[in-house]
């Protein structure tokens, strides 16, 4: 029997791979997923009978028929079809067995899916590379320099700005990857496969063999606990996002750098970069996992030591395959080739040292291959030795390394000597990649990011002061109001003390305080055991004042770190997050404080005089919705450019998106290129989050497509072509904001703002209907991380205070209403359009026409209703950030589904309540969806992007027997939990949905 993947032909097969039409692109992954869905239906029928495959298909095909029926506006047939799958799931759920395997069953298929998709995005990178006549696109590298290029800026210029990049992707635990551990290893080797059927040709015998391998693993993954038995320690999610290094980063980054540099050869042939090794560090890697203490008690010490030790371990190895590597290859011997007196130098050294320990086997046994010598004696230095018959000692005679930088200058005397002794290919074949590796990864891999609540600072600061021994009260932060600020921080000492009674500390303090100062005192400890410069940043959640940043350094001394930088170890800088509108509001006044004060000007010097800020998207989304969120952390990005400039500082901003549009999520290019014009350094940092993780980085075409997104849209921030190339000044995507813009900006974010605070925020009825109408409850029974839903709340009430920004946005995209991704959006554009003109001379400003709109004192014409139209759909062409929150609005109608949301509202207990808060959602729902149609002048949401048109389509009616599903049983557990009742075994088919949601929304968290 032929395989599902046999073609009629294989010059059929390449036509696909080489197409340029829209269907015949889109051939193979119609292939696959239907391939994909066929083995999926055998290994149901095998595995779980055919009652269960019945199950799904007769379900399957109610929710296509609901969705056709929705599309040809057909209320009657929708409505029936939606009663035919609500009566089916509500049989089906008396069985709870057969429930949880029908939910399995369908985020299954999304998993496959998700793979094929994946695949697919391989498969067209590689399309695109066949043909040199196409023209780079502009997110790939290439592109960039092409528009650098066309805007006249040459050889040099090009590589100064390419000098200045460097992103930096953090990798975090917040609860948003579902995934346990081993399915993610399941979904790599189901990858493999189906790019090993991608190939052309493939004999058939092995194409049917690599299908029996597919749905092996299918089955395999089938009879794998999908559903945590226990909640993930910190130290799993450690390990699971070390896991990505292993599976794809290590071999990422020699192929970035290899893709930037043929990038440049071919825009720029008069460069220089002659090798992989001329090339700037671009890519740095940091982490919170480990070291993100804010409201995760599970986050201490030992955790924080681990985090730091498994990198460092992981690391190591890696660098001894490499070198093996390079040992096993590279076998030149004196007697062909000489070497250089620097490499004999440096061998002598290493002799001396070899020879003082009684050691001489090794330079007995390379008398005359001496680079091996020397890879020898490195191997040690790494706590290895090579894999050879050579006996090596049981304890290395040459010390470890502690710098990187002492490894770089090993390794860099090595490829000296093979350049200056016809080796050029050998280095650029071996040693280069290492040496960029080595320049990115140091001695620790990643930097670990601590982070603390200012309020957890305040409070210790606060408990110390109370108990006032000499020698604390002269230790004292003062933060003066008056006109002229004056900061001044004294310290009780810079050293670590051998005690905590030289420290003069109170007998008993909190343990919350204790944690405070065991977390100094440990990265004080960790910073002299490990690379120093594996933990150098210091994050401060909601930060408010430039206090709360001098508590972090006061709280520091004490513990006994070296604040400043100096020579050997780059010190701990703490790093303020702005999250709430007010805070981002505030942010650059409250640098400026800092940053002018007698007492911070030391630190910064120490610094370089740089410093990192971060800006909060999750949180100030749910402080103020989506348009005032987007442009309040615009804002405050540009103001604190302006006073970095005016205070002499080199500002790097760190910014926490999130996977989800409601949490800064959306395309990545887009998101960086729409930052404000002249307030970019080159350097950024952005937190990955969650499944985030495992569709940027679970494969090296994916990892490298990403980091290089993430590059070129740098590349073009910094540069703005647009804006040099653009003579008439219109401002078409040039990044530049014009005043009609900014003021149109202003107007939309405070009707937005006003309106969302006043119906959602301040109104106590959402967040009930919120806690009823969405799982947000079941969250905890899915062990999705290690760190709380909730902030502890003292006085133990549920309130939005104490909820998270990433269950808050979770809930809302598992009930299909996705509210802070579009809440106030349709409302604020609808009262622009309908408002008096802002080009109109002699119009009312904001503050008076806002007030008249709806009022007998301002009526719209059709008139001003055009030009204000016109004003909005010219800066979803021209405006870079008015075109981010457009289209990443639109994606999100496009996912959200009220139908389906109403059943999860039906969960609500007061009926009266439940009908005020849906019928508000509801109506600004499809009030958005008709502005957004509007402004876009589409006729039907994602018109102008049809490949995420059609993931989206496809996949809604997959999710919707989810949907379904989880809502019965939701109603099931609260009537077992009125009764005292609780099933584990209920639990777990919840959990099953959640998971299925998860992977057929994709970005949910």
């Amino acid at each position: 029997m032929s395989s599902l993947w046999t073609p009629t032909n294989w010059t059929e097969r390449l036509a696909e791979l080489e197409a340029r039409t829209p269907e015949l692109k889109e051939a193979p992954l119609r292939r696959d997923v239907r391939s994909l869905g066929m083995l999926l239906g055998e290994v149901l029928r095998e595995q779980a009978g055919a009652p269960l495959y019945d199950a799904v298909e007769a379900l399957r095909r109610i929710a296509i028929a609901r969705r056709e029926a929705d599309a040809a506006d057909d209320t009657a047939a929708a409505s029936s079809h939606l009663q035919q799958a609500l009566f089916s799931v509500h049989t089906h759920a008396d069985d709870l067995t057969q429930t949880y395997q029908l939910a399995r069953a369908f985020s299954f298929y999304f998993e496959l899916i998700n793979l094929a998709e994946t695949n697919h995005r391989k498969r067209r990178r590689l399309s695109s590379a066949l043909d040199p006549n196409i023209p780079p696109q502009r997110g790939s590298l290439r592109g960039a320099l092409r528009q650098l290029k066309l805007a006249g800026i040459n050889a040099d210029q090009a590589r100064a700005l390419l000098d200045k990049i460097c992103i930096s992707p953090v990798f975090t635990a917040h609860p948003t990857e579902i995934a346990r551990r081993s399915v993610m290893f399941k979904r790599r080797r189901i990858s493999d496969l189906l790019e090993q059927l991608d190939r052309i040709p493939v004999p058939a015998p092995q194409l049917e063999s690599l299908e029996r391998d597919v749905i092996a693993e299918i089955a395999a993954l089938w009879q794998t606990d999908d559903v945590r038995i226990e909640r993930p320690t910190v130290r799993d999610e450690i390990r699971m996002a070390l896991d990505y290094y292993e599976s794809s980063l290590f071999d990422t980054l020699p192929v970035l750098y290899a893709e930037v540099a043929q990038a440049l050869a071919a825009e720029f042939p008069d460069a220089g970069i002659c090798c992989l090794a001329d090339l700037p560090q671009l890519v740095s890697f940091g982490s919170w996992i480990g070291g993100d203490r804010d409201g995760n008690p599970f986050v201490t010490s030992a955790a924080t030591h681990d985090a730091l030790a498994m990198a460092r371990s992981l690391l190591l190895v890696h660098y001894r395959r490499r070198l093996q590597n390079i040992f096993d290859q590279l076998g030149s011997s004196t007697q062909q080739v000489p070497i250089t007196a620097e490499l004999e130098s440096l061998l002598n050294e290493y002799r001396a040292q070899l020879r003082a320990a009684g050691q001489t086997t090794l330079e007995e046994r390379f008398t005359y291959e001496s680079l091996r010598l020397l890879i020898a004696c490195i191997l040690m230095r790494l706590g290895a030795s090579p894999q050879s018959s050579i006996p090596m000692p049981a304890a290395p005679a040459l010390k470890p390394y502690t710098r990187a930088a002492d490894l770089l200058s090993d390794l860099t005397v090595l490829r000296n000597c093979l350049i200056a002794n016809r080796g050029s290919r050998l280095s650029e074949m071996l040693i280069d990649p290492l040496l960029l590796e080595i320049r990115t990864y140091g001695l620790h891999l990643q930097t670990l990011d601590i982070r603390q609540h200012a309020k957890v600072h305040a409070a210790a600061i606060a408990e110390l002061s109370a108990w006032q021994p000499p020698s604390l009260t002269k230790s004292a932060v003062i933060l003066s109001e008056a006109k002229d600020p004056c900061i001044s921080l004294e310290a009780p000492q810079t050293t670590a003390p051998s005690s905590s009674s030289t420290l003069h500390l109170p007998p008993a303090l909190t343990p919350q305080t204790t944690e405070v100062l065991d977390t100094f005192r440990a990265i004080a400890e960790l910073k002299r055991t490990y690379a120093p410069e594996s933990i150098r940043h210091y994050v401060i959640s909601g930060a408010t004042s430039a206090e709360d940043v001098l508590h972090v350094l006061w709280l520091a001394r004490l513990g006994g770190v070296t604040v400043e930088a100096t020579d050997e170890d780059p010190g701990l800088q703490p790093v303020p997050l702005f999250e709430s509108i007010e805070d981002l509001q505030n942010a650059p006044a409250v640098m400026r404080q800092l940053w002018t004060s007698d007492v911070y000007k030391p630190l910064l010097a120490s610094w370089n005089h740089r410093q990192e800020v971060m800006l909060g998207y999750s949180d100030s989304n749910k402080d103020g919705g989506m348009i005032t969120s987007t442009w309040e952390i615009y804002q405050a990005h540009r103001a604190l450019h302006d006073v970095a400039r005016e205070c002499g500082v080199t500002l790097r901003l760190f910014h926490g998106r999130g996977g989800t549009v409601g949490r800064g999520g959306g395309p990545t290019h887009r998101a960086i290129f729409a930052q404000p014009m002249d307030s970019f350094s080159g350097e950024l940092r952005l937190t990955e989050q969650g499944e985030v993780l495992n569709w940027k980085y679970s494969d090296v075409v994916l990892a490298e497509r990403n980091l290089e997104l993430m590059i070129a849209a740098s590349l073009d921030a910094l540069a703005r072509p647009d804006a040099l190339r653009d003579t008439a000044h219109t401002a078409h995507l040039t990044g530049e904001i014009l005043p009609a813009w900014e003021a149109a900006m202003d107007q939309l974010s405070a009707t937005s703002y006003t309106f969302y605070r006043n119906e959602i925020l301040d109104n106590p009825e959402v967040f009930t209907y919120f806690e009823e109408a969405t799982p947000v409850a079941e969250l905890e029974h899915a062990r999705i991380g290690s760190r709380p839903a909730r902030r502890a709340s003292k006085d133990h009430k549920r309130s939005f205070a104490d909820l998270r920004a990433i269950p808050w946005v979770f809930g809302w995209m598992q009930s299909r209403q996705l509210v802070p991704a579009f809440f106030g959006v349709g409302h604020a554009l609808q009262a622009f359009i309908n408002g008096p003109s802002l080009q109109t001379p002699g119009a009312p400003s904001f503050a008076a026409s806002s007030q008249r709109v709806g009022s007998t004192e301002w009526a719209p014409t059709p008139e001003s209703q055009a030009a204000n139209l016109a004003q909005l759909q010219t800066m979803a062409r021209d405006f870079p950030l008015f075109i981010d929150i457009i289209r990443n609005v639109e994606m999100a109608l496009a996912k959200a589904d009220f139908g389906i949301a109403r059943l999860y509202a039906s969960l609500v207990e007061d009926e009266a309540l439940r009908n005020r808060v849906f019928t508000t959602l509801e109506t600004e729902f499809q009030l958005t969806h008709r502005m957004i149609l509007a402004v876009t002048g589409q006729s039907a949401l994602l018109e102008k992007n049809p490949v995420l048109e059609q993931s989206i389509r496809l996949r809604n009616p997959y999710v919707d027997p989810m949907s379904l599903i989880q809502v019965e049983l939701i109603r099931r557990k609260r009537a077992a939990q009125e009764k005292g009742e609780d099933s584990a075994e209920l639990n777990r088919a919840i959990t099953a949905t959640i998971n299925g949601i998860s992977a057929g929304l994709r970005n949910t968290g």
